[in-house]
């Protein structure tokens, strides 16, 4: 055995390490291969048998003995290894799963032990190298490169997965979700998992290979070598419970996955679908050129073990490894159940020396294949130990028990379960001499695991492949003619029967439909609508403007039909539009749908904003002025004046003229383009904001008409002067009404106060509290105070009222909800007084309110909490000087500092400095 060669063949998926591997094995006379997956134990003993006959090949797993007279070649999971054979050349597969927390150490023991008397091959991962350069001394090294390129392509929903996609679930719950859907919309799936018989696995792979179905759907099992004719592998998630936790697959594992996809010359893809988590770059780039982190140490333990007494077995197993390239393994499921039997009386009174130790040992390795209780199993393990010390298991027990589960009858979590049983069983009859008649119990259990896998693989058919839908996808992708038939109301027949309704650019399917038939149906159906689909594109396409729209989300109708939708584009004013149109369409449908839609986008947005894109495009305006109309511009026409007060100042009266020729006006709290204020750009402006902010919800605009607004708490911030209000205490104004408001407190004395006048209550059609609340939030001192009223002189017969338009102006947008009316304020002031006798007298008492200049514009407590900032308390973090947090206007001027001739407190500050 010294003389034997130890060679390790390293690469990724798709590099023949597995047929190199096995032309190696026939080479000798005689040969053993380990493997990971008892699905791949029987590939690979079904391709040797094909290439050298049953009479020599032996198939040995957990559950399944195979071994004829004349065997030569010995085809095995890694824990059925043979240890006392002694073969030319010995294989281990898969020796990554060296580091695998669960069954690494016994990857990490055939590393270590397992030699052919000629060759030794282990076949893995380049990650690897490093622990077999260190562990075996004299190994050598042959790279193998991938035939193929593996390529990410995202994510996608299931229903726009490729055909020959494989979809990878970690758990059956996943898996059997993802086959309905599968069924549902594409015809059906062919399910493989770990937990299926070879017979039942084998029986799905031909319903996939076969080309009955397109669609497969697995768990991480197809990883470890199983060859499918596999195009694409997505993955419908990134963790799994591993027996103990639930963890985050490794790259590694990923990339073994994810190389099924491509067979030898064959470039293969992998992605997520739309549930999973997009793969981030460094991830996606590691897997499609095979480079992960190495290998560092490799799961140990000790199988130099000691059967003196339980205690010491137990010692042995828990010893560690004076190497520091293997880290011990956690307790595994045998050592788990061990313990568990060595706490229990009965078993510690039937040990009587090593022998009983060993026995006990064997029992330990059943696996648990029913997964119900650990408590379960190891009462079933403690019943066979005492069996096998009286010699074997009784077999009207062991028939007992055979025939509870010999049933194939059931749904497919019966079946599975009574599968999961039988496997108990098989392993049982599989060990020498744990049972009398070894060769007929080991017949029966397999034939009751053939009729149950079976029954299960009907049962797996049956729920998840709609043989009707199945053979119709065919014929579709056959191109094969199927009657269907769209009248003008675009309702669409197949076979004459009734099954959806297209709408603009999108087919429904009728809800009523047969769910076993709707993908199918759906798919006659747009195979129909061909023609369909390029009528309406062309009606589209030369449709007038008029019969288009936009919603306040952004959706694009043609008359009742949503047809599109608005997304972000490179600025505010150049949105993108998406169409909705099926892909079955056809490209040349969507292209054309969607040129139509953003003329039809464009031409709306340069009707709204003409007077902004003749500023931005007017060339005679240069310089500074160039800057504050790009502002504008980019705020749509609004801005509050706080926002660019520097730039304002900076402005000579040349600048000026050149923007109010522009329609830009230079308003106290605000810089605005006037006909920009109008209802349909106030709209149109709303929406191009909300949808350049990527927000979830579009705000709606304010009815129009309206001076004043109730405050919205769940508006966004910056809602206001898109809205083409300000928010001033409890409401809002609208900022035309504010800079006629502010035109008439220009000539009041602020700073000695003044009183509302009429025009004032009129132009915002507030009650003198409303107002004083609206003067709080701009930023002056409200006091409160009541005097008598004057007596008014009595009116002469032929006295004529004061006309109410000689104080008011655009009285109709002056008026807001809730307000007063103007001939009701009228008559309040002409109504003669009462005679004494009958006044109360709280009616000779008037209420007024002197208002002075504050600066402290009154903080809104719920707004403040809504917008996640503290209470105005002087200037907040990066604020300007001489701005404040809400725009209310600008405190006097200093001293020191040039007075800006737009400033509406100019005089206030020159009567301040003169003073």
């Amino acid at each position: 055995m010294s003389q034997s060669r130890v060679r390790a063949v390293l690469g990724p998926t798709n590099t023949g390490k597995t047929h190199f591997a096995l032309e190696r094995m026939l080479a000798f006379e005689t040969a053993v291969i380990g493997l990971p997956l008892r699905l791949l134990a029987r590939e690979i003993y079904d391709r040797l048998v094909d290439l050298r006959g049953p009479s020599v090949v032996a198939l040995v797993t957990g559950e399944e003995r195979i071994v004829p007279p004349r065997t030569k070649y010995w085809v095995c999971t890694a824990e059925a290894m043979p240890r006392d054979n002694m073969v030319d050349c010995v294989v281990v597969d898969e020796v990554q799963l060296c580091a695998d927390p669960e069954r690494g150490h016994v990857f990490t023991d055939r590393v270590l032990h397992a030699r052919g008397t000629k060759e030794t091959l282990f076949l893995g991962s380049f990650t690897m190298r490093g622990p077999l350069k260190d562990l075996v001394p004299g190994i050598e090294f042959l790279s193998r490169e991938r035939f193929s390129d593996l390529t990410y392509t995202g994510a996608k929903k299931i229903s726009r997965l490729p055909a020959r996609t494989a979809i990878v679930g970690f758990s059956t719950d996943s898996v059997y979700a993802i086959a309905e859907l599968i069924r549902r919309q594409k015809g059906g799936a062919a399910v493989v998992m770990g937990a299926l018989s070879p017979r039942t696995r084998n029986a799905q792979v031909d319903l996939y290979q076969n080309g009955d179905v397109d669609y497969l759907v697995a768990t991480d099992a197809i990883g470890m070598g199983l060859n499918l004719d596999i195009d694409h592998v997505a993955f419908s998630g990134l963790s799994k419970f591993d027996g103990r936790k639930t963890r985050y697959l490794a790259p590694n594992e990923l990339a073994q996955i994810a190389g099924r996809a491509g067979r030898y010359k064959t470039d293969g893809t992998f992605g997520v679908t739309a549930e999973a988590e997009p793969l981030d770059d460094a991830l996606a780039q590691a897997i499609e050129q095979h480079r992960f982190t190495p290998i560092k140490r490799l799961q140990w333990r000790n199988s130099d073990l000691k059967f003196g007494t339980i205690e010491t077995l137990i010692a042995s197993l828990s010893a560690p490894s004076d190497d520091v390239l293997l880290a011990k393994a956690r307790e595994a499921d045998d050592h788990l159940t061990l313990q568990g039997l060595a706490l229990l009386p009965d078993i510690r009174d039937r040990i009587t020396g090593a022998p009983d130790v060993r026995l006990l040992w064997d029992v330990c390795q059943i696996p648990d294949f029913r997964k119900v209780s650990s408590a379960e199993h190891t009462a079933l393990v403690s019943r066979l130990f005492a069996f096998l010390q009286e010699g074997a298991v009784p077999e009207d027990w062991l028939a007992s028990r055979v025939a509870q589960v010999d049933n194939p009858q059931g749904d497919i979590d019966a079946l599975s379960k009574r599968l999961a049983f039988i496997r108990t069983w098989t392993y049982v009859t599989q060990r020498r001499g744990w049972v009398e008649n070894e060769a007929t119990w080991r017949d029966e259990t397999r034939a009751v695991e053939d009729r149950l896998s079976d029954a299960l693989h009907a049962a797996l058919t049956l729920r998840f492949v709609d043989r009707r839908t199945s053979v119709l996808m065919r014929r579709l992708k056959q191109k094969e003619a199927l009657v269907a038939e769209v009248n003008d109301k675009g309702e669409v027949h197949v076979a004459e029967q009734f099954v959806g309704q297209l709408n603009g650019f999108r087919f429904q399917l009728d809800p009523s439909a047969d769910a076993t038939e709707a993908k199918t149906l759906r798919s006659a159906a747009l195979a129909a609508l061909q023609p369909a689909f390029a009528l309406r594109a062309e009606k589209l396409y030369n449709a007038p403007d008029t019969e288009f729209d936009i919603t306040d989300q952004g959706g694009l109708m043609w008359g009742d039909a949503a047809v599109g939708k608005l997304v972000k584009g490179l600025d505010i004013l150049s949105p993108e539009a998406s169409p909705f149109v099926d892909d079955e369409a056809g490209q040349d449908v969507i292209e054309k749908v969607k040129r139509r839609l953003a003329h039809f986008v464009e031409r709306k947005i340069t009707t709204a904003f003409e007077p902004l894109i003749a500023l931005r495009d007017d060339e005679a305006v240069t310089g500074l002025a160039k800057g504050v109309g790009f502002r504008l511009v980019e705020s749509l026409g609004v801005i509050p004046r706080s926002a660019i007060a520097d730039d304002i100042k900076q402005l000579d009266q040349d600048a000026r003229g050149l923007l109010r020729k522009h329609g830009i006006r230079f308003g106290q709290f605000t810089i605005f383009q006037q006909l920009m204020l109008k209802p349909a750009p106030t709209r149109l402006r709303l929406l191009l904001w909300a949808l350049f902010e990527d927000m979830q919800e579009f705000p709606e605009a304010p009815p129009p008409g309206l001076v004043t607004i109730p405050e919205a708490i769940s508006a966004p911030r910056g809602y206001y002067p898109r809205a083409g209000y300000r928010m001033a205490g409890s409401r809002a104004i609208r900022i035309d009404m504010l800079e006629r408001l502010a035109d008439l407190i220009r000539g009041q004395d602020v700073k000695a106060g003044f009183e509302a006048t009429p025009d004032m209550l009129s132009i915002t059609g507030m009650t003198l509290e409303q107002f004083a609340d609206l003067m709080q939030g701009l930023g002056y001192k409200a006091e409160r105070g009541e005097r008598d009223k004057p007596v008014k002189p009595p009116v002469a017969e032929d006295a004529q009222p004061t006309d109410p338009e000689a104080t008011t102006s655009n009285d109709s947008e002056a008026q807001s909800e809730g307000a007063p009316a103007k001939d009701d304020l009228a008559d309040a002031d002409t109504t003669p007084d009462p005679p004494v006798a009958e006044t109360d007298p709280a009616d000779l008492i008037e209420v007024f309110y002197t208002f002075t200049w504050d600066a402290r514009p009154r903080s809104n407590p719920r707004r403040d909490q809504q917008q996640n900032r503290p209470k105005s308390k002087g200037k907040p973090k990066g604020q300007k000087p001489g701005s404040n947090s809400r725009s209310s206007g600008a405190a006097p001027q200093k001293k020191d500092k040039p007075i800006d001739p737009d400033n509406p407190f100019a005089a206030l500050a020159a009567l301040k400095n003169n003073g």
